[in-house]
């Protein structure tokens, strides 16, 4: 919800009670102030009574909404009584953001003529007009709700997280930054079909970012500043200073390509150059980013850091990608979701410790992987989602689960969680039979409504 702005649109007929719409003005900019989110009001000398019936009066509304171009990012069209569907849909045709349509209910004992709203059947004619028109809009359960409730509270938080997400995928840039890593066939995506969703991707190689790198003066303002966040951020106690100025220079680069290249998150091929060349490996770098809101990828899995950033735009939270990686004993609707160290700080139990990456102290010999961090996953709700592209199109899953305080012990490498998720049998085989890749991504919070609102109706993504 941060940095939102709704306009605010309310419907009238003339042959129901046009004196409810000022009660109804009132109501919906407190519901939606509340929440922090801004509000756009067309005057109510504008219009009778500040509302729209007539398609002349749409075409002030429309006028109106042009006047404040580029200031909105939702519309909540709000109906206090029938409405008219024509003055509707002249009035939000060009609109071009969501628009959300919500209906007062009537009430038992004011149904006279002088009281009832008919809210309920205009709702109708005014989502079939938009239908007709091809005009997307969002509606929820249930049919109708009055504006200072708190199932209207949670409509409009779905909502807010509909538009984030709309409004960062629109225009997306995301970068990736080496190549994919042979053994990692599994991360393969396909640049065109991304193009045609609003999706470039910036690619550079490897080569580019260790220039970068090698061109960083230790003593340096950035660099120095950049090891005070890093040590601040956890716990490099056991991490040689040498590997820490390393690691640092290698933040302060990437931060680097981020401001040149304008990106809105990135993947990064973490492995072996890192290693084999620079003697550490990045996941804590990925981390950072991560906890400060920037989506960060790890083994080049662009089609992981594109969900991630949606993820991350709905919660308004850090997301991570993680491995499907562990069953947790016999239960069936739990599994351990794992990575080196990616994970923000945010959704760790305490501060990770900063250690040699095991697995490269294996294949390449000890001492260089320093950077991995690991810890434990806290308890908290989660979304998930992964994506691929496939015959030009660009196709999803997304699903809810929970982190547990189930224990994993000390000496399980890394940084993970244990998870549970209803059904997951069932949904490993369809991510799997369906040719999904082994990393989910993950932020916290239920933004499975909201998510699959924004990709379905307005971005026009495809989901299983």
């Amino acid at each position: 919800m941060k940095n939102l702005t709704f306009a605010l649109y309310f419907g009238n007929r003339g042959f129901f009670p046009e004196r409810l719409i000022a009660g109804a003005r009132d109501e919906m900019k407190q519901a939606v102030e509340s929440l922090g989110i801004s509000t756009l009001m067309l005057d109510p000398s504008a219009t009778r009574y500040g509302a729209v019936e007539t398609s002349a009066e749409g075409e002030v509304y429309a006028e109106f909404l042009k006047l404040n171009a580029g200031k909105y990012d939702g519309v909540v069209l709000c109906l206090p009584n029938f409405g008219d569907e024509n003055g509707a849909i002249r009035a939000l045709r060009d609109c071009g953001v969501p628009i959300l349509i919500q209906a007062y209910p009537d009430e038992i004992g004011k149904m006279d003529f002088n009281s009832r709203r008919d809210a309920f059947c205009g709702k109708l004619s005014v989502m079939d007009v938009f239908y007709q028109n091809k005009l997307p809009f969002t509606v929820f359960e249930p049919h109708t709700v009055h504006p200072l409730s708190e199932t209207f509270t949670q409509q409009l938080k779905d909502f807010a997280a509909v538009c984030s997400v709309v409004r960062s995928m629109k225009r997306l840039t995301v970068g990736a930054i080496g190549a994919r890593t042979t053994a990692f066939k599994t991360v393969r995506f396909d640049e065109i079909t991304l193009q045609k969703y609003g999706i470039t991707v910036e690619s550079l190689d490897l080569s580019q970012l260790f220039h970068k790198v090698a061109a960083l003066d230790t003593g340096s303002k950035k660099v120095q500043d950049k090891i005070a966040r890093m040590t601040s951020y956890t716990n490099f106690g056991c991490c040689p200073p040498a590997k820490t100025e390393t690691i640092s220079k290698v933040a302060v680069a990437i931060d680097d390509i981020i401001e040149e290249y304008k990106l809105d998150c990135l993947s990064l091929r973490c492995w072996n150059e890192f290693e084999e060349m620079l003697g550490i490996s990045p996941c804590v770098i990925l981390s950072e980013l991560n906890d400060r809101g920037f989506a960060a990828a790890c083994e080049l899995d662009v089609l992981n850091a594109v969900p991630m950033h949606a993820l991350s735009m709905a919660s308004g939270m850090p997301s991570t990608c993680l491995d499907w990686n562990n069953n947790y004993g016999d239960d069936p609707d739990k599994c351990i979701l794992f990575h080196c160290g990616p994970v923000p700080q945010t959704y760790m139990t305490g501060k990770g410790d900063i250690t040699d990456h095991k697995m490269f102290a294996k294949a390449y010999g000890e001492g260089c992987g320093w950077g991995t961090n690991e810890g434990r996953i806290k308890p908290f709700p989660f979304t998930y989602a992964s994506a691929k592209t496939e015959n030009g199109k660009l196709i999803f899953y997304l699903g809810e689960g929970e982190f547990t305080d189930d224990e994993i012990e000390k000496e399980f490498f890394g940084c993970g969680g244990v998870a549970h998720i209803e059904d997951l049998q069932r949904k490993m085989l369809t991510i799997g039979k369906n040719g999904y890749r082994h990393h989910v991504s993950v932020t916290a919070g239920l933004y499975q409504r909201a998510v699959e609102e924004a990709f379905r109706t307005y971005l026009g993504f495809d989901i299983i």
